[in-house]
């Protein structure tokens, strides 16, 4: 009897089933592995994964060292099995190293995964495990240096502001200081913290100003001013020209050079070096609003920065649409006063002092910014390496002809004019002051962003002063301190 020959779109069908299983199994796979390589210690890190706190039941949470093997925080043990993480540094690091007792900040949660892995000898971990005894956490050697820290913080002294400093061309943070401060061992954090988080507390102890603090920029700002007029006129940026009388008067709008200062005759370098309001207030006028927009968001305002540690985002609002449009408008009189105010690092421009440094750190660096990290490695116990974290590019801010240009008219600022504190230094600096309004009747902040030796930075060091004055008298000096210790230790 002859047999009937197999429904061949059956046959087909099958095939089709099996492939789509097999894709999917392959697929499960893949994502399998990148989860295993790439996402993991991300998903395991997370501030929302209870499961990773478990770790702590058979793990002693591993130390955080500085670059030079300090340690900043370290948990102890006692006779009776009772843990206590202790900060020897106290106040210094308090921002940067965050605590893990009220909930976790800092490194503290960044390498909060690491810090809770064990990667020790096998056969001590089995005995461990046998007897019912914890393993030894993994170390963090970070990339903080205690002189550093320890100099900004003086210089700081009981003012309040941040200190951000960092390695141009790794991406290194250095040092992070912000004030007010507190002390993080748990004695200490557990007496003062209802008062910390009271909403009758208006200093601010536990927000890190370096990182989350957001201020208008003032004078520094007046590099992307600058930035802006050197991409329209490459060639002839130079040739502007402006006669400062203290005062300048636009319609109905008044800006004035800080104390009424009169800078007299000045071209677009002077300008810059003696920060005259003015003169960068009357350039505004004659810029691209939409590329001067361009230009900020290619410099990281509004957008999420290259960061793992909490941030707040820059600022830059001025109404889009061309200049002349605004004008016109009795709604464009009030963009005519943004823009002159823009101009000059004031009306709604809100920046972080890690964001400039890291502006900074793309002029030193020739226009490429390196992505800022804290962490530099792991180890194990033993003091074997685990994980090795390396510098990373970000990106191009700025062509090298841009920041070569930038580069010369900061150094003009040291040499000439603002950054007098550094005029005598033995390595040459580059830079830029700032003294920013922020609150009719009080003094102004005080800023300073720069880097030395300016021939082949080194250091790049960000500092704001909160109600400081003049950039030049109160921040200038403390990175001058900075640089000292940095580059002449």
């Amino acid at each position: 009897m002859k047999r009937a020959n197999p429904n061949p779109n059956a046959n087909r069908n099958i095939l089709l089933i099996t492939y789509v299983i097999m894709g999917a199994f392959f697929g499960l796979m893949v994502y399998f592995c990148h989860f295993l390589f790439t996402d993991r210690e991300e998903v395991m890190n997370n501030s929302y994964n209870a499961r990773l706190d478990q770790f702590s039941d058979r793990v002693i949470r591993g130390r955080i060292l500085s670059s030079d093997g300090q340690v900043l925080a370290q948990t102890n043990v006692g006779e009776n099995g009772e843990e206590l993480r202790v900060y020897p540094f106290g106040n210094l690091f308090a921002h940067v190293v965050g605590h893990s007792t009220k909930g976790k900040t800092g490194l503290e949660s960044l390498g909060n995964f690491y810090l809770l892995s064990s990667h020790g000898n096998l056969m001590e971990q089995v005995f461990h495990g046998l007897a019912d005894q914890k393993n030894q956490g993994d170390d963090i050697i970070t990339t903080l240096d205690v002189g550093l820290q320890h100099t900004a913080y003086l210089a700081l002294g009981d003012r309040k502001g941040a200190v951000v400093a960092m390695e141009p061309d790794t991406g290194k943070i250095l040092a992070m200081v912000s004030k007010p401060d507190y002390d993080p061992n748990p004695m200490s954090l557990d007496a003062s913290w209802e008062m910390l988080i009271s909403s009758n507390n208006d200093q601010g102890q536990l927000l890190n100003r370096a990182t989350q603090g957001l201020y208008p920029p003032g004078s520094i700002f007046k590099i992307v001013t600058l930035l802006e007029a050197i991409r329209e006129n490459p060639e002839g940026y130079l040739d502007f020209h402006f006669d400062c009388s203290g005062v300048f008067q636009e319609g109905p709008y008044t800006i004035r050079c800080y104390q009424g200062t009169a800078h007299g005759s000045q071209d677009l370098g002077q300008a810059f070096a003696n920060s005259c309001n003015g003169a960068f207030a009357s350039l505004g006028l004659t810029l691209n609003p939409e590329s001067m927009d361009q230009l900020t968001r290619q410099l990281l305002f509004h957008s999420e920065l290259p960061l793992s540690i909490p941030y707040s985002k820059s600022s830059y609002n001025v109404a889009a649409g061309s200049l002349l449009e605004k004008l016109a408008t009795s709604a464009g009189e009030v963009s005519q006063w943004e823009v002159l105010q823009s101009s000059i690092g004031q009306g709604k421009t809100l920046v972080s002092p890690i964001h400039f440094a890291m502006i900074t750190s793309a002029i030193a660096n020739g226009g490429i910014l390196m992505k800022p990290y804290l962490i530099d490695r792991v180890q194990n116990e033993a003091g074997e390496e685990v994980k090795k974290f390396l510098p990373e590019g970000y990106g191009s801010l700025m062509t090298a002809e841009e920041s070569g240009k930038l580069n010369e008219r900061m150094v003009q600022v040291v040499t000439e004019g603002t950054g007098s504190a550094l005029r005598d230094a033995p390595y040459q600096a580059a830079g830029k002051t700032g003294s920013a309004e922020f609150e009719t009747g009080k003094e102004t902040h005080a800023w300073f962003t720069g880097y030395a030796p300016a021939e082949d930075p080194k250091l790049v060091v960000t500092v704001i002063v909160e109600e400081g004055g003049s950039g030049g008298r109160t921040a200038a000096p403390i990175a001058r301190a900075m640089f000292d210790q940095y580059l002449l230790r």
